[in-house]
């Protein structure tokens, strides 16, 4: 592991390590599927916003027995929460669990090409951030967040990952904390490279290669199939 970049975490939490095992295995339900990764999510992303993000101090407040305490929150405050459609929204809800408030969600479809594995995009609600105007000079309805938490199980042939931090560049976010179960170390090299001065990887585990699919060796299948039940693009 030491020869990953800077901006590469790879978790070695032993809890997370032994459910990574049970994920893996083809005797897992969708049941079974859908809490494993949700309970590998929460450890990544205690991890990752343990690092991510700073504490500020905000007032006091009195507790139930009458003594005052310093109140503290979260920085950066302005924090999105950005799924890659379908099997990122398994990863939401641990998440958004860390988090002091709720975060806006933005969704990203994205889905692999088969024959030629690239990403094809379906579904994008980033939303357009207001330009200022003569009769609105300083407009603050949705402003664009300053920190993205992008989130998507696997990491396989990198190019959708890429795509999506693409995205995310283009609207104008100043960083990214992209959280990820498993990456292919091909893959992750080549995410690393998308935009390496904004975003954070922090990684599950890391598999040594891909099939001709575009599929992790040895992996957890199709994440998204085994999610839900139902087979994707």
């Amino acid at each position: 592991m030491s020869s990953l970049p800077q901006n590469v975490h790879v978790s070695t939490h032993p809890c997370l390590q032994a459910k990574l095992s049970q994920l893996r295995s083809a005797s897992t339900s969708s049941r079974e599927t859908k809490q494993l990764v949700n309970d590998i999510a929460t450890i990544i992303g205690c991890e990752a916003l343990a690092k991510g993000l700073s504490v500020t101090e905000t007032g006091t407040d009195v507790s139930p027995l009458g003594y005052e305490f310093t109140t503290y929150t979260t920085s950066p405050s302005s924090i999105c929460v950005v799924p890659i459609l379908r099997s990122g929204l398994s990863m939401v809800e641990a998440v958004q669990s860390l988090l002091p408030a709720p975060a806006p969600v933005h969704h990203l479809g994205l889905y692999r090409e088969p024959s030629t594995l690239q990403p094809v995009e379906y579904y994008n609600n980033l939303h357009t951030p207001i330009t200022p105007s003569p009769s609105n000079p300083h407009p603050d309805a949705h402003p664009i967040p300053s920190l993205a938490l992008l989130l998507d199980p696997l990491i396989a042939t990198g190019s959708t990952v890429c795509a999506a931090i693409d995205s995310l560049r283009d609207w104008g976010v100043a960083r990214v904390i992209s959280i990820h179960v498993l990456a292919s170390r091909e893959g992750l090299a080549k995410a690393v490279e998308a935009w390496p001065e904004g975003v954070e990887f922090w990684i599950g585990g890391i598999e040594e290669g891909v099939d001709e699919r575009g599929m992790l060796r040895p992996g957890v299948g199709d994440v998204g199939d085994r999610l839900f039940g139902a087979v994707g693009k």
